[in-house]
């Protein structure tokens, strides 16, 4: 019967350990991860593309759909139900709906307060990095109020009034005020509010201890502070691999773990939405699976801290209507590993011919179209395929190579657009939009509180679940 007894004891004890372990669990590190255009497609795409290389039919899965928690998201904005990426992004910062072109005011103008704002005057760090401008839309709405998410200059002002730790992508998009709008260029503004600025990863290395805050960019932009720009290059043409997600996300987390006890890290795979609305198919993969590369940082991180970490992965909202079949029941994902080079790069050789030769020949074409995507070599094609590509190339002789198709970001020269569609067409990808859809997107989750992102929730539920993880402690 003794025996009996201390043996209820000690279990007692062991239950007393567990239960104050389990509420000694406190939330330090926060990992908000958004592929911008990043739908369901875009993932399920990039997992069988990987697989179809390696000759199979499957899934070769990506890292963020390993994570053991997942559900699906409803983007729709309060004055649309397809969201533009400042509405979104504003819902994904702040948990509350408001129309499109807004950033951090909601339907009824009022301010709103973002999770980052928030965590920021709790004492924690907070970091922002993206692969596009960091004063674009989706970064812009953790620390911006305004009714004009194209007001560039003036949202710039902002980031560097944010008093945010750090961040890190393309730089400025609009440096310099307008004519008529007073200021100081937003690099030197950034500077006198006490942020260092470094030109890339080795850069920020050095800097790392001395640094009260800190503004990574291409070392470009720093040679040249007016420069405008909107964006790191695609993958695809060759992004160099210190301005890669692998590589800025190592030095963002490093970064905030030297200097706070505490941390918010956004991440932003940007460049998968410009790729959507060009509907650019094996652009959008490869940005995709660099989006996921920067889970695998953030998940090694996680692995380290597993009590104290909450990784939540999701997208603003999906782009370009992204179709996995266009006909019959075939995917050919595997003919865009022959594609070398994005729709910008691909238009921008087509419109140099153009502009050296008065009247390029359609073996000028063709030279151009066997070195980019592989046609006529590798990739084979029909007779339609053919006849489409003529027909262009004779309306492209007759603009003088002006033909163009107007996307988002670039207008694209047309007959490579044609040529784009052809090789989306031969791996039977579709695509419905050169815009968003309102499509659902995943979320997936891992750590402390990730239970929560389960099941078809609203944009407007992540924010109250990460803050309630966050003071479930």
């Amino acid at each position: 019967m003794a025996n009996f007894t201390n043996m209820k004891r000690f279990l007692s004890f062991l239950v007393s350990i567990c239960v104050c372990l389990t509420l000694s669990a406190e939330v330090k590190y926060v990992f908000y991860l958004i592929g911008d255009g990043v739908g369901t497609n875009q993932v399920l795409a990039a997992e069988m593309y990987r697989a179809e290389l390696e000759g199979k039919i499957d899934r070769n899965r990506l890292l963020m759909t390993q994570l053991p928690y997942c559900g699906l998201v409803a983007t729709h904005s309060h004055s649309n139900s397809i969201t533009d990426s400042s509405a979104a992004g504003t819902t994904l910062a702040t948990g509350q709906k408001t129309n499109n072109g807004t950033l951090g005011i909601n339907y009824k103008g009022d301010t709103l307060t973002t999770i980052a704002e928030q965590l920021k005057a709790q004492g924690w760090g907070v970091g922002l990095l993206t692969t596009v401008a960091i004063d674009h839309a989706t970064p812009a709405a953790f620390y911006a109020k305004s009714s004009k998410r194209d007001d560039y200059y003036t949202i710039g002002t902002l980031l560097t009034r944010s008093n945010f730790d750090f961040f890190a992508g393309a730089g400025f998009h609009k440096p310099e005020p307008k004519k008529g709008q007073s200021g100081l260029n937003l690099y030197d503004l950034a500077e006198q509010q006490g942020y260092t600025l470094v030109g890339g990863v080795e850069q920020a290395k050095q800097k790392s201890k001395e640094a009260e805050k800190m503004i990574l960019v291409p070392a470009r932009d720093l040679e040249n502070r007016q420069l405008e720009d909107e964006n790191l290059s695609y993958v695809i043409d060759g992004r160099p691999e210190e301005l890669m997600l692998r590589s800025l996300a190592p030095v963002a987390i490093d970064y905030l773990a030297e200097h706070h006890e505490r941390f918010f890290l956004m991440i932003e795979g940007g460049m998968v939405d410009y790729a959507g609305h060009g509907r650019d198919g094996a652009t959008n993969i490869l940005e995709t699976l660099d989006f996921d590369d920067a889970v695998r940082v953030v998940m090694d991180f996680y692995n380290q801290h597993p009590d104290e970490t909450l990784v939540v992965v999701t997208a603003d909202h999906e782009t370009g209507g992204l179709s996995l079949a266009t006909q019959k029941y075939i995917l050919n994902l595997q003919v865009l590993q022959h594609q070398h080079c994005s729709s910008w790069v691909l238009s921008d050789d087509l419109n140099t011919l153009f502009k050296a030769k008065k009247k390029p020949t359609w073996s000028d074409v063709r030279s151009i179209l066997e070195k980019r995507l592989d046609f006529y070599t590798e990739v084979k094609l029909s007779a339609e395929d053919e006849a489409e590509l003529q027909d262009a190339f004779r309306k492209a002789v007759r603009s003088r190579g002006k033909a163009a198709v107007k996307t988002l970001y670039k207008d694209v020269n047309a007959l490579g657009n044609t040529a784009i569609a052809i090789i989306n067409r031969q791996a039977h990808l579709g695509w419905t939009s050169y815009g968003h859809s309102a499509a659902s997107v995943p979320v997936f989750a891992i750590g402390q509180g990730a239970e929560q992102f389960t099941g078809w929730m609203d944009n407007t539920d992540l924010v109250p679940k990460i803050r309630k993880a966050i003071s479930d402690q």
